[in-house]
C-alpha cells in the first residue's frame, strides 16, 4: 500500500519529496530542516498517511463514479470571484505550462505571478512574499 511506503524509514520519503520538489534557496535556508522533520513526524501519526493518500485514490476513484462525474460538472465553468493563482518557478511537482493552464477557469479578476526561485510549497518557502502578494491582492 502507498501508506506503508509514505511510513517506512520513519516516512523517509516525505523529505525525498519535499527536498525534490522545493526551490533550491528553501532547501538550505535554516528552517528547512525543522519543516521536513515535523512533516515526517506528522506522516506516522495514526490516518494520516491514508488521509493524504485519499485524495489521489478518489481523483482516480472519480472518474469512473457517478458522484465524481457530477462533482466535475458541478465545477466545470469559471471561478466567479477574483482569484490569485501563485506558482514557484522551480517547482518540480507542478509544472508552469500545467499551472498557467487553469487560467482558463479563474474568470475575471484573476491573476498568475509566477514567483522566482520557489518551488512547490510556495506559502513556506517564501511567506513575506505570499503574504504581500495577497494583502495587495485583497486589497491593503
Amino acid at each position: 500500500l502507498p501508506e506503508r511506503r509514505l511510513r517506512t524509514e520513519g516516512a523517509a520519503l516525505v523529505e525525498r519529496l519535499m527536498r525534490g520538489w522545493a526551490g533550491p534557496k528553501w532547501t538550505v535556508a535554516p528552517e528547512f530542516d525543522e519543516v521536513v522533520r515535523r512533516n515526517r513526524q506528522a506522516m506516522l501519526i495514526p490516518g494520516v498517511a491514508h488521509s493524504a493518500m485519499e485524495y489521489y485514490r478518489w481523483a482516480a476513484r472519480s472518474q469512473v463514479r457517478s458522484e465524481g462525474r457530477r462533482f466535475a460538472a458541478a465545477l466545470d465553468h469559471r471561478i466567479r470571484v477574483p482569484v490569485l493563482q501563485l506558482h514557484g518557478a522551480a517547482d518540480a511537482c507542478v509544472l508552469e505550462a500545467t499551472a498557467r493552464s487553469s487560467a482558463a477557469w479563474g474568470g475575471p479578476g484573476y491573476q498568475y505571478r509566477l514567483l522566482p526561485d520557489v518551488g512547490h510549497f510556495v506559502h513556506q518557502e517564501a511567506p513575506l512574499t505570499t503574504t504581500r502578494a495577497l494583502v495587495q491582492f485583497l486589497g491593503g
